[in-house]
């Protein structure tokens, strides 16, 4: 394995983890504090930041670069981070459906539990019915929505990919662009030292060849003052 994907490998399951714990922890501390209707609603937002960022990693996968590279010619808003994530699609769907995606879905499942728990204790029952429904509605919401969003990823990457761009722009963010623009550099800097080289070659060869004129009149002249 390549040692770019080695640093890659170690770099998502690090953000991973750290997702994972702040996740974890900042669940727990809420729940362990709100209401019933506050941490239904921090359920439902795990579940709908994962079905988001899935539909996210699923249009960038399935986008082309073709209309963005239009958008672009006409300065469109959005169009330029738009084409960073197709040009990193790889990166971005890790992100987005690995990342993000399992990490709420599985933070998800976990308050979905702390919750049931919550629910048995407050109504004095040991009735295993109240955490089979909690944890049924979450899987089919989860699933559901995610087979949805993936059908209008693939039909609508288009306008997804370029509301994510704006939306990128608007917050002056620009993913991966320190990469694109580092690889340019390198080819820029590849082609001007070949260009100085080739210069440089050339340069040796015309001053070679002036030197042998020089020589050769010289040869001449003396040739003539002797036959003088």
């Amino acid at each position: 394995m390549k040692k770019t994907n080695l640093r890659w490998l170690f770099k998502i399951v690090f953000i991973s983890l750290v997702a994972s714990i702040v996740f974890t922890l900042a669940s727990t501390e809420i729940l362990g504090r709100a209401g019933y209707i506050v941490s239904f609603g921090v359920l439902a937002l795990f579940i709908v930041v994962g079905i988001i960022f899935d539909v996210i990693g699923v249009a960038v996968a399935a986008a082309s670069e073709a209309p963005f590279n239009a958008m672009a010619t006409r300065r469109q808003r959005g169009a330029t981070e738009a084409l960073l994530l197709i040009k990193n699609a790889e990166k971005v769907t890790c992100y987005t459906n690995d990342v993000v995606g399992d990490v709420t879905g599985i933070i998800s499942g976990t308050t979905a539990a702390l919750i049931a728990a919550r629910l048995v204790e407050g109504f004095h029952t040991e009735n295993f019915i109240i955490p089979v429904l909690i944890s049924a509605v979450v899987t089919g919401v989860t699933v559901g929505g995610k087979a949805i969003g993936k059908t209008l990823a693939f039909n609508k990457n288009v306008a997804i990919l370029h509301s994510v761009g704006k939306m990128l722009n608007f917050l002056r963010l620009k993913p991966f662009a320190k990469k694109v623009n580092t690889d340019k550099q390198a080819k820029s800097e590849k082609h001007d030292r070949a260009e100085k080289q080739a210069k440089s070659e050339k340069h040796d060869k015309t001053d070679k060849h002036v030197k042998l004129e020089k020589n050769d009149k010289a040869d001449k002249a003396d040739k003539s003052a002797k036959s003088k």
